[in-house]
């Protein structure tokens, strides 16, 4: 039977949370400075010694320190020694293995997924485009998909556009208008996401999500860190790669129902991201996606300074929860504090509403679900800190871990291949060509004759790393099918098994 994972203790008793239920999701908040992401990192090295892989982001650069073994910090010892933790819960210092990821590529292996897999509605939302222009990005990706041209990167994308725009006029009778000011409007967005370092993210070799769902030979559940310190200040690129994660590990996983332990834990930091300028229909299927993700053994656990940064339909599904302090400044911070008070199941012994201010960094606030999936009463516990080391970590230290990381050398080298933009250029080029006579009768009169069939030499094949147009589609079938019925069987949980489809 899989043992708990002690948060905290409250006096001599400690408050755990069961793995078997920790797919029902959680939520840590609290300001600044009280102690959240301490709370995340004990939480995901608990995890990972459950044998559970965890996916989380660093924000700050201060969650390195999870793959090195801690020790030297003497808020940590007094901590322990005070709850009595190494003769009680067997309290060590350990590292935890642990796997680097950067979308810009710089401080870990670099992330990438295709703009087919992405799909229309992430895309215009990453694109920050309204609905008219929206209606252009699901026109490309129609065209693509009947064509069976595959939109991997940027300039696939450019490309289908162009296509798009000077072929306005036959698509209009099918689709609807197509203007030029739309199409230039969403092409004045992709250079910003340019600018951004955004078209980092879009091209192959994509990530395969099974990569990152790994244990070590002790058992352990590697802990994929997210380096986003620099990601954060694009926060339309950060969120929009968080809602990709889950709705890519949504359609691929199984349903497993409710496991001993979880398949994988994601901790989603500064969720208010994922929410922030997004339509209603977003929202509401994100709040489906995390109700559905539960079956796949997934558990999903939103950071953030305060609880009304989520929408009630998600706050409502997250059975675990740890508030640390809030600060009551302003009117707005009073309804905060009775908001954050209410979502819990009272404790008549507890006023809860008063002690969220006035709680200790450290400290916090927790209810978990019982043996029934009944949540606990709160209760004010002080947080067990974790065994590994807080805060960054060195250079040499981050280069030694990604030159023994299992996934070193499968996605360092970027792969082009013929895709939507070779064929568009392609066409471009031939309709350019002169038109040349065929000749080819009057050769025999200067002592030439024309190749026979059985002679005429065929065009060599190309080498190098790209394959050809009929490789490369069957290469990619799994992730870029090129009929329309397969890329909308296969895009993703957020355009297509809630409402519509990603090619449409």
């Amino acid at each position: 039977m899989t043992t708990s994972i002690l948060v905290g203790k409250q006096g001599d008793t400690s408050v755990s949370l069961l793995p078997r239920l920790a797919n029902r999701h959680g939520l840590v908040a609290g300001a600044t400075g009280t102690g959240k992401t301490v709370t995340l990192q004990r939480l995901a090295e608990q995890f990972s010694r459950q044998g559970v892989p965890v996916f989380l982001a660093d924000i700050k650069g201060d969650l390195a320190g999870i793959s090195q073994a801690g020790g030297d910090n003497p808020r940590v010892a007094a901590r322990v020694a005070e709850m009595n933790l190494e003769q009680e819960e067997g309290f060590v210092h350990a590292a935890n293995p642990v796997m680097f990821w950067d979308i810009l590529g710089e401080q870990g292996h670099p992330v990438r997924t295709t703009i087919s897999e992405l799909g229309p509605m992430l895309l215009s939302r990453l694109l920050n485009l309204n609905e008219v222009q929206e209606g252009v990005i699901n026109i490309v990706f129609q065209v693509a998909d009947e064509n069976g041209w595959l939109l991997l990167d940027l300039k696939d994308l450019r490309a289908l556009l162009a296509h798009v725009a000077d072929e306005a006029e036959s698509l209009r009778t099918r689709y609807g208008n197509v203007s030029k000011a739309s199409v230039g409007a969403i092409l004045r967005s992709l250079l910003a996401l340019e600018q951004q370092g955004g078209e980092k993210l879009f091209g192959e070799p994509a990530l395969a999500l099974q990569d990152m769902m790994q244990t070590d030979v002790a058992g352990h559940g590697y802990i994929n860190v997210l380096v986003a310190d620099k990601l954060i200040h694009s926060p339309a690129l950060y969120s929009t790669f968080l809602l990709w994660l889950l709705s890519e590990l949504f359609e691929e996983l199984p349903e497993v129902g409710d496991p001993d332990k979880p398949r994988m834990v994601l901790f989603f930091d500064e969720a208010h991201l994922l929410f922030d300028d997004a339509p209603k229909v977003l929202q509401d299927r994100i709040e489906k996606v995390v109700r559905l993700i539960r079956s796949k053994g997934v558990g999903v656990y939103f950071v953030t300074q305060n609880p009304i940064d989520v929408p009630d339909k998600v706050l409502g599904q997250l059975g675990n929860r740890v508030q640390h302090a809030l600060r009551a400044f302003s009117p707005k911070d009073q309804k905060s504090v009775r908001v954050a008070a209410e979502t819990f199941r009272q404790n008549p012994a507890l006023d809860t509403e008063a002690t969220i201010t006035a709680l200790g960094v450290g400290e916090a606030l927790v209810s978990t679900l019982d043996e029934d999936g009944v949540p606990g009463m709160v209760q004010r516990v002080l947080i067990a800190p974790p065994g590994s080391r807080l805060g960054p970590i060195s250079e040499a230290e981050r280069q030694d871990i990604l030159d023994q990381s299992l996934a070193k050398g499968v996605y360092d080298t970027p792969v082009d291949r013929h895709s939507a933009y070779e064929i568009l250029e392609q066409r471009a080029q031939q309709a350019d060509a002169p038109d040349i006579p065929d000749l080819s009768g009057y050769l025999g009169r200067g002592g030439r004759t024309a190749p026979s069939p059985a002679n005429r030499r065929e065009p060599s094949p190309r080498t190098g790393n790209r394959p050809s147009p009929i490789e490369a589609f069957a290469t990619s079938a799994m992730r870029s099918l090129g009929t329309q019925v397969g890329r909308q069987l296969v895009r993703g949980i957020l355009g297509s098994l809630l409402g519509g489809t990603r090619g449409r």
